[in-house]
């Protein structure tokens, strides 16, 4: 998800936390990220992308106190990926990846999970976010929520996100290369 702001990039989406521990491999995160990159390069026009990447665990998982993700996974890629040129930092706690100066700093903030990232976006401006879906020969745009039946026939509907998704479709083709 994408505001004005800032982005926003999910590891895993829709799955019981159970599950998303399994997801966090280091093949997997390098996969997304490179995924990332090549989007922010292609489809924004960002010729070096700045990414900050969050932990999984509590503090990053405290150098294996509070798990090992960060261990296993998260820091072989990020080392790898920094290798191949991929302007990536972390893992950094969640707790903190949304402060000013990473906001500033990065043009794109990688969570673990849903509801890792996307709770802080919505609340900073949930009418101007727009849901971009990256590493698809096409661009994909929609509203930054569901499908709202639950507004259907109740004279309550707000259109700015869905103006906002087209907004971002415009720019995102006149920028892409």
């Amino acid at each position: 998800l994408m505001n004005n702001k800032l982005k926003v990039t999910l590891q895993t989406i829709h799955l019981p936390l159970k599950d998303v521990i399994k997801k966090i491999t280091k093949k997997n995160v390098i996969e997304k990220i490179r995924i990332i990159n090549n989007d922010m390069i292609k489809k924004f026009g960002i010729s070096q992308p700045k990414i900050l990447i969050c932990g999984l665990n509590p503090h990053s998982g405290e150098d294996g106190l509070l798990g090992t993700e960060e261990i296993k996974a998260i820091k072989p890629a990020v080392k790898i990926l920094n290798n191949e040129g991929i302007k990536i930092d972390g893992p950094v706690p969640a707790d903190t990846a949304f402060i000013a100066k990473y906001i500033e700093k990065y043009d794109v903030i990688h969570t673990m999970y849903h509801d890792q990232g996307l709770p802080v976006i919505k609340y900073d401006n949930f009418s101007k976010t727009t849901n971009v879906t990256l590493g698809l020969p096409i661009i994909r745009v929609s509203v930054d929520h569901g499908t709202a039946t639950d507004l259907v026939g109740t004279g309550n509907v707000d259109i700015s996100s869905f103006v906002q998704a087209l907004k971002v479709a415009r720019e995102i083709s006149e920028s892409a290369v």
